[in-house]
This record gives C-alpha cells, sequence and structure tokens, in this order.
C-alpha cells in the first residue's frame, strides 16, 4: 500500500492506493471531490456511463457527478438508474432494474457503472458490474461513513471488491468479488448523513481498532465525541486510516482466504440480527455493534482477553451511541439457525473472528470451546 498526495488537484488531501497488480485501484479522499471532473473522467474507458443511485442520495448529487463526468468530455452518455433506498431492497428483484437500464440503454463492454450511494448501492452496483456482458468496468463513490470507512463491508463496502445482494436465508450470500477502478470520497456528503447513519459508520471504524491497530482504538477512544460532532479533519483522519487498514489488509488476501475474514469481526452475529429481525430493521452498523459485544464477549469467556477491554469496547460503542446488546427478539436458536449458513463456515464447522492476545490482536478460528459460544448467546439473549 502506497499513500500519495497532492495529486494532480489540490483537492485531493490522500491517495490510498490499493495494490492488487493489474487490479490496482486509488482511493481519492478529499472535499469538494464531486467538482472535479477529471478524477471521474480518467476512469472510464468507454463512451457511456450508467450511474446507480438512490432515491435519497439522487435529489442530493446525481447532477453534479452527471456534470463532473460530462464538463468539457461530450463524447460520453450518462444514463442512470435511481433504486429505492434501504437494505430490505438489496434482493434480486432491485439489481434486475440495473440490468433492465443496461440493457435498453445498449450498455457495451466498454461502458462504466457508476454506484453513488451508501454500501448497500456499492455492492449491488458492484455486482451488476461484475455481472452484466461478464463484467464491465465501475467506479465507486460512497456517501455515507460506513460506505466510506469500509469502502466495506460499507465503512467496508467502496473498498475491497465485495459486492452482492442479500438472499431471505441470510445477508450477502449471492456475490461476487470485484474490483472497482477506482474510489472516490468527498468527505462533504457526510454533512447531509443523518447522526443514526454517522454512529453506523462508526462501528466499523471502531473494528479496525479492536482487530489491528491498537493506536487507532486509542486516538478514538480521545476523539469520539469530535467524529459525533462531524469534525472535518477528525472525520478525514478517521477515514483516511479506516481505509489504509482495509486496502493492507485487501492487498495480502483478495478474495477472504484468511486474513481478509477477521475485518468481519462481529459481523457473524450482526448478520443473524439482520437476517432475523429483517433487513433494515437495524442498521448494518448497529448490528455490527451489537455482534461485536457479543464477539468479546466470547473472547473474554475462553480467557483470550482480559476484563478491560471488554469494558473500554462498552465504553466507547456507548459514547457513540450504538447498541451493546440484541434486540428482543433473538434467541439462541435464531442465532444458532441463522449462523449455521454463514459464509465463514467451512465443512460444517463455524468459524469466528475473536479477539486475542493484547488490544489490536484476533484470530480467524473454528477452533474453540462451543461451551463459550453458548454461554454467550445465552447470556445476550433471553431464551
Amino acid at each position: 500500500m502506497e499513500e500519495a498526495t497532492e495529486r494532480r488537484d489540490s483537492r485531493v488531501s490522500t491517495v490510498v492506493d490499493v495494490d492488487l497488480g493489474s487490479r490496482s485501484y486509488p482511493i481519492y479522499i478529499g472535499s469538494g471531490l464531486l467538482d472535479v471532473p477529471d478524477l471521474l473522467q480518467r476512469h472510464v474507458h468507454g463512451k457511456s456511463v450508467l450511474i446507480v443511485t438512490n432515491t435519497t442520495i439522487a435529489p442530493l448529487y446525481l447532477d453534479r457527478v452527471v456534470k463532473a463526468l460530462t464538463q468539457g468530455n461530450p463524447d460520453v452518455t450518462v444514463e442512470s438508474v435511481i433504486l429505492p433506498d434501504g437494505e430490505k431492497y438489496k434482493n434480486m428483484e432491485t439489481l434486475m432494474k440495473v440490468f433492465d437500464k443496461a440493457i435498453e440503454c445498449r450498455m457495451d463492454r466498454r461502458c462504466t457503472f457508476v454506484a453513488l450511494g451508501g454500501g448497500v448501492i456499492g455492492d449491488m452496483c458492484g455486482f451488476a458490474a461484475a455481472a452484466f456482458l461478464r463484467g464491465v468496468n465501475f467506479i465507486q463513490i460512497p456517501t455515507t461513513l460506513m460506505a466510506q470507512a469500509i469502502v466495506s463491508d460499507t465503512v467496508d463496502s467502496s473498498v475491497g471488491g465485495k459486492t452482492g445482494v442479500n438472499h431471505p436465508l441470510g445477508k450477502n450470500l449471492i456475490g461476487a468479488f470485484y474490483q472497482p477502478q477506482s474510489v472516490l470520497i468527498d468527505t462533504d456528503t457526510l454533512n447531509t448523513l443523518p447522526d443514526r447513519e454517522l454512529a453506523s459508520g462508526i462501528a466499523e471504524v471502531v473494528k479496525y481498532g479492536l482487530i489491528r491497530d491498537a493506536d487507532f482504538f486509542e486516538w478514538q477512544e480521545r476523539n469520539m465525541q469530535s467524529l459525533l460532532a462531524r469534525d472535518p479533519s477528525t472525520l478525514a483522519c478517521a477515514i483516511k486510516r479506516s481505509c489504509e487498514n482495509k486496502a493492507e489488509v485487501v492487498s495480502l488476501d483478495e478474495k477472504e482466504s484468511g486474513m481478509r475474514a477477521t475485518l468481519n469481526l462481529g459481523h457473524t452475529f450482526g448478520h443473524a440480527i439482520e437476517t432475523v429481525y429483517g433487513y433494515g430493521q437495524w442498521l448494518h452498523g448497529e448490528a455490527v455493534s451489537a455482534g461485536m459485544v457479543m464477539a468479546v464477549d466470547m473472547s473474554r469467556r475462553l480467557g483470550w482477553i482480559d476484563d478491560s477491554i471488554v469494558e473500554r469496547v462498552h465504553r466507547i460503542l456507548q459514547e457513540a451511541k450504538l447498541p451493546t446488546h440484541p434486540p428482543e427478539v433473538m434467541t439462541v436458536e435464531k442465532f444458532k439457525s441463522v449462523m449455521a449458513v454463514d459464509k465463514k463456515v467451512a465443512d460444517g464447522l463455524l468459524r469466528l473472528i475473536l479477539l486475542k492476545g493484547p488490544l489490536g490482536n484476533c484470530v480467524f478460528t473454528g477452533d474453540y470451546d462451543r461451551k463459550a459460544l453458548d454461554e454467550t448467546l445465552r447470556a445476550f439473549c433471553k431464551n
């Protein structure tokens, strides 16, 4: 991973490179980047562009992105498809609307798809790009902290090439690994983000500190109030550090054969919550927050971490106004039935990401005492 600054336009404060050989790509981070045409145009290979966005984001940013793509570039034709907003629409039926538009507009293999929105839009547009004509170029423009920080798994979703849709029996079970041409993060878009969605994105930021970056976690403890207050320099620092962490992991393990799975701390429990409770009832980061607390609790029961880490995790998530307990609808059996079809199950064995050792260390393993999992589930469920 290489970082560069001030490339071609002074508004690009940081560039983080995701090093994947021929599939490498830059993440541009800065204020006002939607108004810098060259940052988008340099990554459009053909003459046709399809912007995929939703009913919330389109009125705010669609015209600006169209202008950035076409300014001084009359040969490019830009079309758009506006999808309904929300996790509950992240399914095959909604995805077909993207294919319908692309086919109606006679897009060819030289076209470029642009994902303009949060993690749901990024996941669906990326999957559509991977499947349409067996693969076309696409660009990510994440507009939520969740998507910017995971640029993830949405602070994850725009970085790393994970794409897909949900199934009624499980989250993100249908998808592909498919890398974008570039990711453009205009930090000004966070100004229009509701407080609840900002907090949801912070959950993914906290995750990076827990699994691999203790210094970053300590920085968050000192700066959480500034993050919640949307201080521009604090938000930019959090996004940059999160992107650097993810880029390094993805560069080493693009298709989640081992190390990359650690980015899913709390997600096995969290995805079960989203599946049972109903997609969109809780935001993804809210479910991950409760899931991280459960994973940390299990790590303590195994004797892998001390009580001080458990207390610090509770404290920082509560300060961020995030859930530290699953909704009452969750039962032990409901958790187990959904977790049994989780993507991290291998040969019938559920593997989990758990903390082990000092802060900033974790393991991805199926080698743990099942009693600890049962005890954690019973402790967080009423029945």
